[in-house]
């Protein structure tokens, strides 16, 4: 007789209780069991088995995909990615065993994570030193800040962006303000002066300089710089409402989180600020009919909310809501030299955190035209499906010295979900013919054959033949399968 599958879920058990604002007590009891076993549930110290997913979805309407282990697939991302450093390359590590890590001894997983940083970031550090003492006219000392981002970012994908205290907080403020649709800036305008005596003034940029938002503490004045476009305005409006009034909120999440540093603590305040004001520009319920209505066009969804393009993707990471879930997307943003500065997930697929990413993604063609929206249908090594949308976003710039900022943003989501959104009407989403084969990075893949391969991949013994030459400039003897 086979053995009933067993996985540690508690951390997701223990969420979907919050979000019901249940106590362990009454959801024990709603599933049948004690409150010192569900206690122990929760603390991973006793396995969900298939039958308790099942009560689950009965007892509470919810999906039993919504319990996707994507905690152990995200370890086993993130660790594949570290052991594939050239710092290993002696080492015989199989899938096998990074897999076994990562679901027998989590927390041993999550300390290899935590020494790589700290080597990773030690060697960016001894590396820009090196720099700087090889230039003497700019000798200092420079430390790298790549692991608090790294951190709050992991931070912000254990919780799928999905905040409900900060969703119930901008619900009450769009009552207590007494905000309308198509009038949102007025509304918080009004509410920061009757509430906060916080007067708003937009200021000229020779007064700014390179500050869009700046408050005036002495004189209760909130500054916002003439630079700014009108959603951008409005969403440091609620921004500004969020530092003044959920210090207490923002300070319990913080510290549930268990970030390592202050720099980390102070990341992840400005993020869960700013997941705060993007909730009171686009309401959960509104938003969400909006956008099953509207099969995520998110085209149409911009001028129905006022919103820009960069706000609605942002904004549909995060519709996560027991019994009102959308479709599970990630998000990122690259600049033209491949940099991530803004990444969000709330699907399997794994990012690299060292490294560029894939040139064969669409992301990339975004820049060859700008403001056109690209899609992409791609396999990725493991032979999972997915479905990318992709354009060009422009920050304005400050004038004719101060250039605009130009990124890339990709929205993408597990190809069987993407039926529900028109951008993909018209595209045979299993079709494997189809599809482009993508990975998440050089190291990560094993498409041996790929001709943009800029490195080798994990384990693979590299060899050098001075007679033969392919598209690429590396051939790789296969790995034995495990």
């Amino acid at each position: 007789m086979a053995k009933e599958s067993k996985v540690m879920l508690g951390h997701k058990i223990r969420r979907l209780r919050r979000d019901l604002d249940l106590t362990q007590a009454q959801m024990a009891e709603r599933l049948g069991l004690s409150p010192s076993y569900f206690n122990l549930i929760e603390n991973n110290h006793r396995p969900v088995t298939v039958q308790m997913l099942l009560k689950l979805s009965q007892a509470f309407d919810i999906e039993i995909q919504a319990f996707a282990d994507t905690e152990e697939v995200r370890l086993v991302g993130q660790l594949t990615e570290v052991f594939s450093d050239p710092l290993f390359r002696l080492s015989d590590i199989k899938k096998h065993d990074v897999r076994e890590l990562a679901s027998v001894a989590p927390a041993l997983g999550e300390a290899v994570l935590e020494l790589y940083d700290a080597y990773h970031e030690a060697q960016e550090a001894i590396r820009a030193l090196s720099e700087r003492v090889a230039d003497r006219d700019k000798m200092q000392l420079l430390q790298t800040k790549a692991f608090p981002l790294e951190e709050v970012r992991d931070f912000f994908q254990a919780h799928e962006n999905h905040f409900p205290d900060l969703e119930a907080a901008a619900e009450d403020l769009w009552q207590r303000a007494g905000l309308v649709p198509g009038d949102l800036g007025r509304g918080l305008t009004e509410h920061l002066q009757r509430e906060h005596h916080v007067r708003v003034k937009r200021m000229p940029v020779e007064v700014m300089g390179h500050a869009i938002r700046r408050f005036d503490h002495h004189n209760r004045r909130l500054l916002l710089s003439e630079l700014l476009p009108p959603q951008a305005r409005t969403f440091h409006l609620a921004a500004k409402i969020g530092l003044l009034e959920l210090d207490a909120l923002l300070a319990r999440i913080i510290s549930d989180a268990g970030l390592s540093s202050d720099e980390s603590r102070s990341l992840a305040r400005v993020g869960l600020v700013n997941y705060f004001a993007g909730a009171v520009l686009l309401p959960y319920d509104q938003f969400f009919q909006a956008v099953r209505k509207l099969r995520y066009d998110i085209e149409l969804l911009q001028h129905r909310f006022d919103a820009s393009f960069e706000q609605v993707c942002h904004r549909l990471t995060t519709l996560q809501r027991p019994n009102a879930r959308g479709v599970p997307f990630f998000l990122i943003r690259v600049d033209k030299a491949g940099n991530v500065s803004k990444r969000f997930s709330a699907t399997p697929l794994q990012f690299a955190r060292f490294g560029g990413a894939c040139p064969l993604w669409n992301v990339y063609d975004a820049f060859a035209m700008p403001g056109v929206l690209h899609t992409q249908l791609a396999e990725m090594p493991d032979g999972s499906l997915y479905f990318f949308i992709a354009r060009s976003v422009t920050k304005t710039g400050g004038g004719h010295r101060s250039p605009p900022q130009r990124f890339a943003l990709a929205l993408g989501c597990e190809a069987h979900h993407a039926a529900q959104l028109v951008h993909a009407d018209g595209l045979q989403l299993d079709n494997r013919e189809a599809a482009v084969p993508i990975g998440v990075n050089c190291r990560l893949c094993e498409r041996l054959d790929c001709s943009q391969r800029a490195f080798p991949p994990l384990n693979h013994a590299l060899i050098v033949d001075q007679n033969l030459r392919g598209h690429s400039a590396f051939y790789f003897k296969p790995n034995p399968s495990p």
